[in-house]
């Protein structure tokens, strides 16, 4: 088969989600329940983690950093003799780090994507080692295609890149229940509430990406001088937060850094 993915979870099934758009040549492999619903509903293959090794040529790791040296252990010898793609999806772990485990050279393709992916508005770094063909690189870009943004970036700079967009979109959805709370204690109903702040968001990040403007002169034109928007804004500089943003990207760093000991 094309693609393999061994380990499913959220990020796993939000890949495997956006890759069947180019193709339904995939199998995946994780013992739960939700796996096996997950590839009945995209009508894709159910396997092991054998099966995959043995069968697929490209080959998504989709387990916790922590849980891939045991995990790829068993299946060294099927990967000497078969030689696949490897994508790297585990949070720390560097290309040379997998190559040990795998014990062997193959070509290997890191990717640190986030959950939009699943609905084609992910955000997806990647580098490579120097065993993966040209050919085989732009093939696989085409097939990722339908899953957002995909980006080249240094493996050094991987870590810090996903404590913003990997874990990006929990901050952004703390931040959204946050104004959405606070409309419902101005007395907007809830699910009103939620959808303007969802919509208003989405919108906001399209007019920054289309318009190419920096974001403070975008902030700068929605605050008319005295206005109810100058004050919104001053309570969040009150309350820190700027600094609490920049906090949370750099103790997600922090912990990328720790995962890859």
């Amino acid at each position: 088969m094309k693609y393999g993915f061994i380990g499913c979870g959220n990020m796993g099934s939000s890949l495997a989600r956006a890759l069947c758009s180019s193709t339904k040549d995939i199998a995946i492999a994780d013992p739960s329940e939700k796996a096996k619903l997950l590839a009945s509903a995209l009508g894709i293959t159910y396997a092991d983690n054998s099966t995959v090794a043995a069968e697929c040529q490209r080959i998504f790791l989709a387990v916790k950093p922590q849980m891939m040296a045991g995990c790829l252990k068993p299946l060294q010898g099927i990967l000497a003799e078969k030689k696949p793609l490897l994508i790297t999806i585990a949070a720390g772990l560097e290309i040379s780090q997998i190559e040990a485990m795998v014990g062997t050279k193959l070509p290997i393709i890191r990717i640190m994507p986030n959950t939009p992916t699943a609905v084609g508005k992910g955000v997806i770094l990647y580098c490579h080692n120097d065993l993966v063909d040209p050919a085989v690189l732009a093939d696989w870009l085409a097939d990722m295609t339908p899953c957002g943004l995909i980006d080249n970036l240094a493996e050094g700079q991987i870590d810090a890149a996903s404590a913003l967009s990997g874990s990006g979109p929990a901050y952004m959805y703390l931040f959204l229940e946050a104004l959405a709370d606070g409309a419902v204690a101005c007395g907007l109903p809830r699910a009103k509430a939620i959808e303007y702040a969802a919509a208003t968001m989405e919108g906001a990040a399209k007019m920054l990406l289309s318009s190419g403007e920096h974001p403070g002169a975008l902030k700068d034109a929605v605050c008319s001088p005295g206005g109810s928007t100058i004050a919104g804004i001053r309570v969040l500089e009150q309350n820190g937060f700027r600094a609490a943003a920049m906090e949370c990207v750099a103790a997600a760093y922090k912990r990328n850094k720790e995962l890859g000991k």
